[in-house]
Order: structure tokens, then sequence, then C-alpha cells
């Protein structure tokens, strides 16, 4: 590892961490080539992302240097029964998932089970030891709404972190909560689990 004395970093293996970014139709989907990039300044992260159709809407795929999977994926590498399934695969790689944006149609999906996209697949098949992290992202009528409140706490139940959303004033032109939290607040919650993942190597 850059910085490490050679003699400790040969105590402890080097791991590359594994993490899988979902994002899903909210405007806050402008900001994945940002966050992945700031992601990948992480010393040893891979990051591979699950998109939605929806929320291919808002972002460039070029800008995206990683590899982006979505629902066509899916079906393009199964033809069989010997084949591999992509959610499946997509979970048994990933350390830790992150959903950023998680929309109001998402989140009502993932609190009630639904499972109709690559997404929502990966979701429901996790591994409920490993970490998981959403980032609500909606207008603020939608977040006011008293559904919401229900299946965040839904999420927060299964063993999900809410990363919480923030005050600003949104695209639509309406000010309130609502809007997905700042980029490096997302990236500062995923650097202290990853700090609290190296604990028992370092004991």
């Amino acid at each position: 590892e850059p910085g490490f004395p050679a003699e400790k970093s040969s105590l402890v293996p080097h791991k590359k961490f594994c993490v899988l970014v979902g994002v899903t139709g909210s405007v806050a989907a402008l900001k994945l080539p940002l966050l992945i990039a700031e992601l990948l300044k992480i010393p040893g992260l891979e990051v591979k992302v699950v998109s939605t159709e929806r929320a291919k809407h808002f972002y460039n795929a070029q800008e995206i240097p990683v590899t982006l999977y979505s629902d066509e994926d899916e079906w393009q590498l199964w033809k069989g029964r010997s084949d591999p399934v992509l959610h499946i695969e997509l979970r048994r790689w990933a350390d830790l998932m992150l959903v950023a944006p998680l929309d109001a149609n998402t989140l009502a999906k993932l609190a009630n089970g639904i499972c109709d996209n690559l997404l929502t697949c990966v979701i429901r098949a996790w591994d409920l030891s490993k970490p998981l992290l959403f980032c609500p992202a909606m207008n603020t009528a939608m977040w006011e709404h008293p559904i919401t409140a229900r299946q965040v706490e839904q999420l927060k139940g299964f063993g999900y972190t809410e990363i919480p959303c923030v005050v600003k004033k949104l695209v639509c032109g309406d000010e309130g909560r609502g809007a997905m939290a700042e980029v490096w607040t997302i990236v500062e919650s995923v650097k202290r689990i990853l700090e609290e993942q190296e604990l028992p190597t370092q004991s």
C-alpha cells in the first residue's frame, strides 16, 4: 500500500475491496460520474455500477470509467441452465453496495421485496452480513409523504444504512428536504466502513 512501511504491508495481505454502486432514476443520477471518480481515489477500491433503465437518462455512459451493467446484460448473459446469473454473480463479487441515488419508486420496491430489474434483484439477493448503504433522493413533496418514512425505516430494519438526504433547492425549483447527500458525504461514509472492515486485520 502506498505510504505503508514495507514490514507492515507484508503482515496485512492486500485485498481489493469491491464496491457495487446502484443508480436509479432520480435527477441526482447526474452526479454519478463525480461519485465514481471520487470513489476511485480510495486506494484498493474496485467499483462496478448497476443502473436502472430510467437512471440512464441522467448521465453519459461514456463518462463512467468502470463496468456498467443494466437489465439487458442480465438477459444477454443467461442463455441456458449452466450459465451464470448476473444478479447473483454481482452479489457474490461485492463487499459493499451503495445505492446512490435511491429514488422514490425503487425505495418502494425494496421496502416491499419487489425485484423486477437487475438492481432490485441484486438487492433482494443481498448478503445481509455485508454493508448496504442507500442515499434517498426525491422531490420534497414525495419525501414528506408519510409512506416514505415507513419505507426508509423498513430498509433500516433489514440492516441497511441510510445516508440521509439534505435540504436544498431542487432541480424542479422546489426548496426543501429530499436532495441526495453530497458526494463527499457519501464517499466519507464508504471510507468509514472500509476503516471498520480493516480493524480486525490490525489488532
